[in-house]
C-alpha cells in the first residue's frame, strides 16, 4: 500500500503562471504518474484519473461534502444544497430543480441572443473589446438575474463583489483572502436577503421558490435563502468564466464556427465539448468519511480529497485524442459542471447561455480573434481571465 508522501507532486502549483497559462501538460503528468498524489502546500490529495473523479463525486457517502460530518464546524450561513449531503440535500434541492423546469428557458434564450446581438453590433466599429468586462461579465449577470427574476445589482459593482468571492475560494493557498471574502458574502447575502423581503411575489425561478416555502421552518428557510445566494454568485461566476474561455477557445481555433456554420445542429454538441476541452471549474474537494483506498492509495478519514476536473476531462482513457477538439464527440460525459447530487443546479441554463453566443455569432458572422496579451486570473478553483482582448467583427465582402 502506497504511503503518503511528504513533498508536493512534481512541483504542482495551480497559481503559477505557467500554470494559469496552460494547465493540462502539467495535469498529464500527474495523471499518468501520481494519480493520487498529497499535495503538502494544498493538505489534500490530488485525484485525476476520471473514474477516480467519479467515484469521489458520486460516493457522497464515503465523501462528504458537509464539514459536519467529520465534527467540523461550518458556520450556518455557509449551509446551502451544495454543501449539504443528501438525504438533508434532498428537499432543498428538488425544490430548485422544480422551479427551474418551471421558467421559460427558451424565452430567457431568445433574450440573451438579442441582448447578445446588440453588444455585437455596438462593437462593430471597435478594433478591440475586452471581451470579459464588455461581453461575458454583462451577459453572464443578465442570464442569471432574468432566471432568478430578480433585478441585477450594477454591474462594476457586483463584479468587484463576485471576484473577491471567488479569490477567497483559494484561502487555503494564501489566508490572506479569507477576510476580504467574508465581507464580500456579507454584502451578498443582505442583497439576496433584500429579494425575500420585498413586498409582492417576484418572477422567475426566485418565485417558484418564495411561494412554496412560505411559512417555512428557520432552518429551511435559511438553506433556501443561502441556495439562492450559491446560485447566484456560482451562476454567475462560473458563466463568466465559460463565456470566456469559450470565446478564447473559437478565437485560436478559428475553423470551427465555419464548421458549424455548415453543420449548425452541432452547435450544442459543440458547447459541450468546448466546456470539456477549457471548462470553468478546475476542481472541487471533498472530506473522505472514512479510511478508504483509491487506487493502490490509502485514504485516511478527514483528509481532504480534491477532484481535479480539468484533468479528468483530458483522460485518454475516457475521451479518445483529449486534447483535440471533437465537434461532434457523443458521449460526452464531462465533469465541467460537476457531477452527481452536487453538480451545479444551472447546468442546463449554462448550456443554453453558450449556445445562445455561438449562435449569435453564426448569424451576425462575427468572428472572435485575438487581439493582444489575456492574463489569466489567479485562482486555483476558477479557470478564468482577467482580461481578454479580442477582435470581434464581421468579415469584410470584397467589392464587385
Amino acid at each position: 500500500m502506497a504511503t503518503r508522501p511528504m513533498t508536493s507532486p512534481a512541483g504542482y502549483d495551480p497559481l503559477d503562471e505557467a500554470t494559469l497559462a496552460d494547465p493540462y501538460p502539467q495535469l498529464a503528468d500527474l495523471r499518468a504518474q501520481t494519480p493520487v498524489a498529497w499535495h503538502e502546500g494544498m493538505e489534500c490529495w490530488l485525484i485525476t484519473r476520471y473514474e477516480d473523479c467519479m467515484r469521489v463525486l458520486r460516493d457522497h457517502e464515503t465523501f462528504a461534502r458537509d464539514p459536519r460530518r467529520l465534527g467540523i464546524q461550518v458556520p450556518d450561513a455557509h449551509l446551502s444544497v451544495q454543501v449539504l449531503d443528501p438525504p438533508q440535500q434532498a428537499g432543498v434541492r428538488s425544490l430548485f430543480m422544480t422551479a427551474l423546469h418551471a421558467q421559460d428557458l427558451d424565452a430567457l434564450q431568445d433574450r440573451l441572443r438579442q441582448m447578445i446581438r446588440e453588444l455585437l453590433a455596438q462593437f462593430a466599429a471597435r478594433p478591440v473589446v475586452e471581451a470579459m468586462r464588455e461581453l461575458a461579465q454583462p451577459v453572464a449577470l443578465a442570464a442569471i438575474a432574468g432566471l432568478l427574476g430578480v433585478t441585477p445589482p450594477p454591474l462594476d459593482e457586483w463584479a468587484e463583489i463576485s471576484d473577491t468571492i471567488m479569490r477567497s475560494m483559494d484561502a487555503g493557498l494564501n489566508p490572506e483572502l479569507t477576510e476580504p471574502g467574508r465581507r464580500a458574502r456579507a454584502q451578498l447575502s443582505h442583497l439576496v436577503a433584500s429579494w425575500f423581503t420585498t413586498t409582492g411575489q417576484p418572477a422567475g425561478l426566485l418565485g417558484h421558490v418564495r411561494a412554496r416555502t412560505a411559512g417555512a421552518r428557520p432552518e429551511q428557510a435559511a438553506y433556501v435563502r443561502h441556495t439562492a445566494r450559491v446560485m447566484f454568485q456560482g451562476g454567475y461566476s462560473t458563466l463568466t468564466a465559460a463565456l470566456g474561455n469559450l470565446l478564447h477557445t473559437l478565437a485560436h481555433h478559428p475553423e470551427i464556427l465555419p464548421a458549424l456554420r455548415e453543420r449548425p445542429g452541432l452547435v450544442h454538441t459543440a458547447v459541450d465539448e468546448l466546456v470539456r476541452f477549457d471548462g470553468p471549474v478546475q476542481g472541487t474537494t471533498r472530506l473522505a468519511a472514512t479510511d478508504i483506498t483509491i487506487g493502490d492509495t490509502a485514504v485516511r478519514r478527514g483528509e481532504k480529497v480534491t477532484v481535479l476536473v480539468a484533468a479528468a476531462n483530458r483522460d485518454p482513457q475516457t475521451f479518445v485524442t483529449p486534447d483535440r477538439l471533437v465537434l461532434d464527440r457523443t458521449p460526452n460525459r464531462h465533469l465541467g459542471y460537476g457531477w452527481g447530487t452536487h453538480a451545479c443546479l444551472g447546468t442546463v441554463m449554462a448550456q443554453r447561455v453558450l449556445a445562445a453566443l455561438v449562435d449569435t455569432l453564426l448569424d451576425t458572422q462575427v468572428l472572435p480573434r485575438p487581439a493582444g496579451p489575456a492574463p489569466r486570473r489567479r485562482t486555483a478553483t476558477m479557470r478564468t481571465f482577467a482580461r481578454l482582448p479580442l477582435s470581434l467583427k464581421a468579415p469584410t465582402l470584397p467589392t464587385l
